[in-house]
């Protein structure tokens, strides 16, 4: 689940003043100190707001995104598109709440072996929240399989829209485009197994199996801090 609701706001004060300085000196030790400096902070409620220093900083700037995106889909009348359009609209949403540059440094920050579980974490609260904020009520297997095709689908548009130079990032739109239309086809591959007797027969062990699977407690709830408000319609 999302942990993006509740944002520390000493973090919030710190990364609101290392965000000029990570373009040059990028998410580390020295954008932090700089962070204290120019917030005003103490050092030692720095440290304990941002205790990884500048990777809280980073992983807090990726929240802020998601939150963003929620927010803008919240004030956005879906309703007249399809449900792969939303999902496009909704990741395309994410891009635009964030600096190229500063996911840029980010990349750099997260692929290190160290941080890399924390940048897998990232993109999964993504993908948590645009379910979430699109109405998803899986609670069996499926709320695992959607958030881990479209954490694929949104790590592979980041790493192709930071090498992007075409004009209003029509390039990263298509290659959108043409990534949620790839996991929509499978999304049908799915149901027509599901509809067909015979090889629903063939998979009834597996699936049984997977039914045993469910949703994380507290999934889908919004009255308890790391959960989502949904705001569209619900889709299985």
């Amino acid at each position: 689940m999302t942990t993006t609701a509740y944002p520390d706001p000493t973090r919030e004060k710190l990364l609101d003043a290392a965000l000029v300085h990570v373009v040059f000196d990028g998410w580390g030790p020295e954008t932090f100190k700089a962070a204290i400096a120019d917030s005003g902070v103490s050092e030692g409620l720095a440290r304990v707001a941002a205790p990884r220093g500048s990777v809280d900083l980073a992983s807090a700037y990726h929240k802020r995104g998601d939150r963003e995106m929620v927010k803008a889909l919240a004030e956005t009348d879906l309703s007249t598109l399809r449900f792969t359009d939303r999902v496009t609209h909704a990741v395309w949403l994410r891009l635009q709440t964030v600096d190229r540059e500063l996911v840029r440094r980010g990349m750099s920050l997260f692929s290190l072996p160290l941080h890399a579980p924390e940048g897998t974490k990232l993109v999964w609260e993504t993908a948590d929240a645009i379910w979430t904020a699109l109405g998803d009520t899986s609670r069996d297997v499926n709320w695992y399989t959607k958030r881990v095709t479209l954490s694929g689908v949104f790590a592979s548009t980041v790493l192709f829209w930071l090498g992007d130079d075409s004009e209003g990032f029509t390039d990263t739109r298509a290659f959108l485009d043409r990534r949620i239309e790839d996991v929509m086809k499978i999304e049908k591959t799915k149901a027509t197994v599901r509809d067909n007797k015979a090889l629903s027969a063939l998979f009834a062990v597996p699936n049984a199996l997977f039914g045993m699977i469910k949703a994380p407690a507290g999934a889908g709830r919004t009255d308890v801090p790391g959960t989502q408000q949904s705001t569209q319609g619900a889709t299985e």
